[in-house]
């Protein structure tokens, strides 16, 4: 069986560097034939010219299919097999954040409301002049797929760790250029393998908008979490109350630490914060309150602003302790998200201001399906079978469920992790 042939050695690199500007192209289609030859040796069941007990079929030629990237137009020999059985996903994974950015791009021009330039980058990336036909054409297709991808079922397994976050595009909606949420969701399942939950537009962020996004992934078969991260909205911590009730709640300590900068004069210790961080590396709950004490202690008469604010509120972003040690990296905070929310930025400012709201919610859900794609034939992102011994040996850590009412527990120093309460009204 041929192996490596998507690998590409340095020399090749180098020589590439010294020959082409356009390097990263023959760098880029030798890996990607290199898969298009993998994939047909795994279907016929032996390498190029090789005799062997396990082939189960055999090659029949190949035909040339240009693949358009963000290094260029690709040229590739797609091999073909005499059954006609062989297919991939290659090139439909690939390009369909592509399609998503060049629909974006096309409505854009064709609805009148953009530049040349938007019209030039468009058809360079299509690869043929556009149409609002051939427009129409392209988005029909993506939406179907990505509408499948929204709608999926949630029911296979349980996610015991959640994560919510939210960012805001431009859109132009009746000639007025407005701000629009995304709603992001991320969980880890019980496989330790991270997955794109759910992507919605709202208005804005609110009780209304956050309850309605956790409905509808509840709808879909979102269950048993246990553990819920994000930032301190209201909103979206009083919806995860409502619906979630049985979830510890963490607020992300990278927002809290930009959250005491109000609280700081602007010429401040930089020691101040650099030791208030410190906090979130202890071993466990009960090394950072006595550590947190030490801290008010050394900052109370400098800063005593910020040091009732932290006494108050600091409770929030503890909440990970509860989990194994080897967790407390990956779910003390967002960035998990923020990294997803960075890759969407950097391709929606290509666009800048989306013809409407379809369109936005088209390109963000399409590069989200790309990713919870890749995070699903990755490297498993967390060793869940230590949550699991946890449950069974609570002594290993400081965990405590929650109590029968959804409110969790209080930990072995008596202090009580802060829980959203659910509004009255």
């Amino acid at each position: 069986m041929a192996k490596g042939k998507g690998t590409v050695s340095p020399c090749e690199v180098k020589e590439a560097l010294s020959q082409d500007r356009e390097f990263l192209k023959p760098v880029v289609q030798k890996a990607l034939q290199g898969i298009l030859e993998e994939e047909m040796d795994e279907l016929v069941g032996a390498g190029r010219y090789e005799r062997t007990a396990q082939r189960v079929g055999y090659r029949s030629g190949s035909y040339t299919r240009q693949l358009v990237t963000r290094v260029g137009k690709i040229e590739l020999r797609v091999p073909q097999d005499r059954a006609g059985q062989f297919s991939t996903e290659l090139f439909e994974r690939y390009q369909r954040s592509e399609r998503a950015l060049v629909a974006a791009l096309a409505e854009s021009y064709v609805q009148g409301v953009s530049t040349r330039k938007v019209k030039e980058i468009a058809e360079q990336l299509c690869g043929h002049e556009l149409s609002a036909s051939s427009v129409s054409r392209m988005v029909q297709r993506l939406d179907e797929e990505l509408t499948a991808f929204a709608q999926r079922p949630l029911c296979a397994d349980a996610c015991p760790y959640l994560i919510l976050d939210a960012r805001y595009e431009k859109v132009r909606e009746e000639g007025v250029i407005r701000s629009r949420a995304v709603l992001v969701a991320v969980g880890v399942g019980w496989d330790g393998r991270r997955q794109v939950l759910g992507v919605e537009l709202a208005n804005r962020e609110s009780l209304t908008t956050w309850y309605e996004f956790l409905v509808g992934l509840k709808q879909r078969g979102l269950h048993g979490v246990e553990f819920v991260v994000s930032d301190n909205h209201e909103g979206l911590k009083n919806a995860v109350a409502r619906l979630l009730p049985e979830a510890a709640w963490q607020r992300c300590y990278v927002h809290f630490l930009r959250n005491a900068l109000d609280y700081l004069p602007r010429k401040a210790d930089d020691d101040c914060l650099t030791e208030l961080r410190w906090l979130y590396d202890r071993r466990n709950l009960q090394e950072a309150l006595a550590d947190l004490q030490r801290w008010l202690e050394k900052w109370q008469g400098r800063y005593g602003r910020l040091c009732d604010w932290v006494e108050e509120n600091i409770q929030e972003t503890f909440t990970f302790y509860r989990l194994p040690l080897q967790h407390h990296k990956h779910m003390k905070s967002t960035n998990m998200l923020e990294r997803l929310n960075q890759e969407l930025k950097r391709r929606t400012l290509v666009v800048r201001i989306f013809p409407n709201a379809a369109s936005c919610l088209r390109l963000v859900r399409a590069l989200a399906c790309e990713t919870h794609e890749d995070w699903l034939e990755g490297h498993r992102y967390l060793d869940m079978s230590l949550l699991r011994d946890q449950r069974r040996e609570p002594h290993l850590a400081a965990f405590l469920p929650a109590n029968p009412e959804g409110t969790p527990g209080t930990t072995e120093a008596g202090q009580r992790p802060a829980v959203p309460a659910v509004p009255t009204n």
